[in-house]
């Protein structure tokens, strides 16, 4: 690059509104590694361009703004699809969430800045991977949005990553994804310390092929026969209802164990429409399985709406039900309704808000132990991960993303179970109502054909079943803990290096 193009490129980034939207067009580039473009590659180097852009801040300011402006563009970009359904106020979202990349901001031209050495860098292989991690970590919250987008969850396609998500969930992926990011932006913007940034790649290079080859796996015992059924998009509750019966009823001879049903998939009570419950109980006993479907309905007692998943057999419905606990904000409730009320008329936002479930559960279908989850719950590592613990062989997920049919969201969605299946050891059905459906084992391989969106089928997988306790289970999130001390270390330590710095010295003094 020549002296007049790099004047140039520094006269147009002194404006304030340029910088800003060239540092939310960097921090876009990260969405085209998860699906649909599935570029997961990119990943690798996708957030380069915004670290070279925050590191050459002129203040620490500027480099906050730079990062609050690129996590507002990530969220943008990752969340597209959205758009038509909070319309405006996706970038109202954006610009909240986006705030939280602000520190991390600050932390990059710290230790990538202009006169970073050695050491610099070297804290920064570590430190600016944990501070994005404690990005994701805050806006896992349900109340921020959940866990949509982590940066690890792009990588859902890599046999070496889903190893590396049994061991630390899909945080050790992002992890080391932005361990990549930080070692290459090093290299390109500060040669003179390139040993720690080659140190950097070949840590993660080591770690990588370590797990790969020696950590535990799962053992596989034994497969069940799971249906999914995927009625396609219909015009109401009614005719949806009396397709799925079709199309469960070309399972006659197949011999499943259970048949599985999409989120909503029935949109009345069934303690008051007996009709309905006895049409489905039939259809148990001519399949000869158990059917999971999922109600979404005023219940009768009057206390409001809930996605609740229950288990129906020849006899009805059998078991407990699972009422799902963690909502979509705006989706499925709005956040203080009485402030934020404002939001439905301006895009799709709930006019009512469902009933959150108390409580996870673990079903029994003749001996198949499974567990259910209701659409978003997929992303939340968490869950599935308690759902391991408490004795699933199974996990279960019934989804309905029939708003966004032609967006990225359905092949996003089904991408997560394959995470959750490695992360577990336990393989995962995710069932939709209009696709993407897919199966995964407990590698978190795909298992038979996705059903896409275009399609409408009841598909019989033969599921392999897996035994033990993924270290991820067992040992929680410890990477995110980890990530977390080690900043915390690194605050005090900057706390007390700026204490301990001489006071400037007075005019008329002698220093």
């Amino acid at each position: 690059m020549t002296a007049t193009v790099q004047e140039r490129l520094t006269a147009r980034l002194s404006s304030r509104w340029v910088r800003s939207g060239v540092a939310a067009l960097a921090g876009a580039v990260p969405a085209l590694a998860f699906p649909a473009p599935s570029l997961w590659w990119l990943a690798y180097v996708a957030l380069v361009p915004w670290m070279l852009l925050v590191r050459s801040a002129p203040t620490a300011r500027r480099a906050a703004l730079d990062g609050w402006f690129g996590g507002a563009g990530f969220m943008m970009a990752v969340h597209h699809w959205l758009l038509p359904s909070l319309n405006v106020f996706i970038v109202v979202l954006a610009l909240i969430l986006g705030a939280l990349w602000a520190p991390w901001g600050w932390l990059v031209r710290r230790l990538l800045g202009a006169a970073a050495g050695p050491a610099q860098v070297a804290s920064a292989v570590v430190l600016v991977p944990c501070g994005w991690l404690m990005v994701e970590l805050v806006r896992s919250w349900q109340g921020l949005g959940g866990p949509w987008g982590l940066l690890g969850a792009s990588q859902y396609e890599v046999r070496p990553a889903l190893r590396l998500a049994s061991v630390g969930g899909v945080w050790l992926v992002s992890f080391l994804v932005v361990l990549l990011n930080t070692s290459v932006t090093a290299l390109i913007a500060l040669p003179r310390a390139r040993r720690p940034a080659v140190g950097g790649l070949l840590a993660a290079a080591v770690l990588t092929t370590g797990v790969a080859l020696w950590a535990p796996r799962p053992q596989q015992s034994g497969s069940v026969r799971i249906a999914v059924v995927q009625p396609g998009v219909m015009p109401d509750g009614d005719s949806r209802l009396d397709r799925e019966i079709a199309l469960t009823q070309q399972l006659v001879g197949t011999h499943p164990d259970l048949v599985v049903w999409g989120e909503s998939s029935i949109g009345v009570d069934l303690s008051t429409r007996a009709d309905v419950a006895n049409r489905l109980a039939s259809l148990s006993s001519e399949v000869g399985a158990d059917l999971l479907v999922n109600v979404d309905a005023p219940k009768a007692d009057g206390s409001g709406i809930s996605k609740t998943s229950e288990l129906v057999g020849p006899l009805g419905v059998t078991g407990p039900t699972y009422d799902k606990m963690r909502l979509v904000p705006f989706g499925e409730y709005i956040p203080m309704r009485s402030l934020l009320g404002w939001a439905t008329s301006v895009g799709k936002a709930a006019d009512q808000n469902r009933r959150p479930g108390t409580r996870q559960v673990v079903m029994d279908a003749h001996g198949l132990r499974f567990a259910p989850l209701v659409c978003f719950e997929t992303a939340f590592p968490d869950m599935s991960r308690h759902l391991a613990g408490d004795g699933a062989q199974v996990l279960v997920a019934q989804s309905s993303t029939s708003s966004f049919q032609d967006s990225w969201a359905p092949a996003q969605h089904a991408s997560l179970a394959a995470l959750r299946a490695a992360e577990t050891w336990r393989p995962m059905v995710h069932a939709t109502l209009t696709g993407i459906s897919a199966v995964y084992d407990a590698d978190g391989r795909p298992v038979g054909h996705r059903v896409g969106t275009r399609s409408v089928a009841a598909t019989v997988y033969q599921v392999p079943l897996a035994t033990g306790v993924s270290p991820y289970v067992r040992f929680g999130d410890w990477v995110p803990h980890l990530a977390l001390l080690l900043v915390l270390v690194a605050a005090a330590y900057e706390a007390t290096r700026l204490v301990r710095r001489p006071a400037p010295a007075l005019p008329g003094q002698s220093p």
